[in-house]
């Protein structure tokens, strides 16, 4: 079997999918995208696609090491989506090959259903409440919220009381027997989130997600040790090696993204790496069906996993969700907070071609968001 085709799809609300042909008529599909950079990944995709057409799909271990380790210039966010979404598509392949999900071909099952949760509020979280009750009317039994819009670089007592206000009112919602995640997106600095993560404790989140930003990961330690609440990282970390310095430092929450972190050869990796320091895995997906479905397969075959983020109305679901391009909903359907086994071939997902195509006739020009403080400079992610 030889690959004999690599095409990729611009689609909205802000994903990139690609999609790959073999001689045979097996075809695998991946979600290779950076949110706000779809054009970019796409370019990188057709450049390492140049690798891939003539060649066995089924080498995937020699592909994934090619790719990321055959030209001087490597990593980072956009060659690392780019190669997690093609690797998504080989181990499609495979498993369509052998007849089997994927994560058949990772070990086999370690459980039978993988426990979900929903995001609430926007970037400037408000009704926080009434958000948390229509997840919970929807069957969920956790939740994640950003814990803050834009912050001052010195958090005021208004904005920190802002956030205590939020979760408690979180708290009241969901009761004892529900979780809920406060995600700090790196708005905080590290002296802030040391004010503000011990005055959370009382409402019991399940953990607290990039206290600071990525680029001071040499800052976890401190936090670690002064934060009463499990701390969580990793959606802008993009390899092992990235994820090393976060373990050491006493993180509680490994969060790679199937779709950025080299995809689901890395991913797995990085879940047996975590279990070294006994930090559970909770895969960051706010994408589409293809990057939620690589991400259910690492879940099933993964020990040391905790829960999986998904994008069913999150609020960047703007004009096209994650169901509109998928022909069975079944796969996505929660039962008591829970999506079931997957048992189809490959990745599981049955992708609505015509409905892909028609998309990218469109395309899309999603950007992030950006804020300004009140005194006219830039406000970071």
């Amino acid at each position: 079997m030889k690959i004999t085709r690599v095409e990729t799809f611009l689609v909205a609300p802000r994903w990139l999918f690609c999609r790959v042909e073999t001689d045979e008529g097996i075809v695998g599909w991946g979600e290779p995208v950076v949110e706000g950079r779809a054009h970019t990944v796409r370019t990188a995709v057709h450049e390492l696609a140049e690798l891939l057409v003539g060649e066995d799909p089924l080498r995937i271990e020699d592909h994934w090491q090619r790719m990321t380790k055959g030209a001087f210039y490597r990593g980072g966010p956009v060659l690392s989506s780019a190669v997690a979404g093609l690797d998504q598509a080989l181990w499609d392949i495979a498993g369509k090959a052998f007849d089997a999900p994927v994560h058949q071909l990772l070990g086999g099952p370690v459980r039978d259903r993988v426990r979900v949760y929903g995001w609430v509020g926007g970037d400037e979280p408000t009704e926080i409440a009434e958000a948390i009750a229509a997840q919970v009317e929807a069957g969920l039994t956790a939740v994640k919220m950003n814990g803050s819009g834009r912050m001052s670089r010195a958090g005021t007592v208004a904005e920190i009381d802002g956030v205590l206000a939020r979760l408690a009112a979180a708290r009241e919602v969901l009761g004892p027997h529900r979780d809920v995640a406060v995600d700090f997106h790196g708005r905080f600095t590290a002296a802030t989130a040391r004010r503000v993560l011990p005055l959370l404790a009382d409402a019991h989140p399940m953990f607290v997600e990039e206290p600071v930003l990525p680029e001071h990961t040499h800052l976890l330690g401190d936090l670690v040790r002064s934060s009463p609440v499990p701390i969580a990282c990793g959606e802008r970390l993009y390899s092992r090696h990235e994820f090393l310095p976060a373990l050491q430092a006493g993180i509680a929450v490994a969060q790679p993204d199937l779709s950025h972190a080299g995809g689901i050869s890395e991913v797995r990796r990085i879940g047996s790496l975590a279990e070294v320091y006994d930090v559970q895995l909770a895969p960051h997906c706010p994408l589409g069906p293809i990057a939620l479905a690589a991400s259910l397969q690492i879940a099933f075959a993964t020990p040391n996993f905790l829960i999986q983020e998904q994008s069913l109305g999150i609020h960047y679901n703007v004009g096209a969700e994650l169901l509109d391009y998928v022909v069975d909903r079944e796969m996505f359907r929660f039962v008591d907070g829970h999506l079931p086994r997957p048992t189809r071939p490959g990745l599981g997902v049955l992708v609505d071609e015509e409905a892909v195509r028609r998309a990218d006739a469109l395309g899309h020009d999603w950007r992030s968001p950006t804020w300004r403080h009140d005194d006219g400079s830039f406000a970071e992610w």
